[in-house]
């Protein structure tokens, strides 16, 4: 949709004087087509960006609160495992993190009773 650009009111010294005051009234139809133009130009804007855009690829490397939230632990716990072995992990700055593989991993290898599990049918 061709874009149509929005003409500022021209007031000139004649103007004023023979109308005491200028008004430019908006009606509710005015509103409601600026409305869908706007929405149009949105839309035109967010496809011709969504081309330039790259795919959103997830995280490979989580944070330890997000592993607690991921496993339903406390940090103690988690902590536990990270002493033991069980978890490894990186430390950049004092921030620990995790890939998300391995925590993956980490539940398929100790998942007990796997015969009886749906996903090996």
């Amino acid at each position: 949709m061709g874009k149509t650009p929005i003409k500022q009111p021209q007031f000139c010294p004649e103007q004023l004087k023979q109308n005491d005051m200028a008004t430019n009234i908006i009606t509710p139809d005015d509103l409601e087509q600026f409305k869908w133009e706007l929405l149009a130009d949105i839309k035109e804007y967010l496809n011709q960006n969504h081309n330039n855009v790259p795919p959103v690829k997830e995280a490979e490397w989580i944070k330890s609160h997000q592993v607690q939230r991921l496993l339903g632990i406390s940090p103690g716990t988690l902590q536990n495992l990270r002493v033991n072995g069980t978890i490894p992990y990186s430390k950049v700055g004092g921030v620990l993190f995790y890939k998300k593989i391995d925590i993956q991993n980490i539940l398929e290898n100790n998942m007990r009773n796997k015969d009886q599990s749906i996903t090996n049918q």
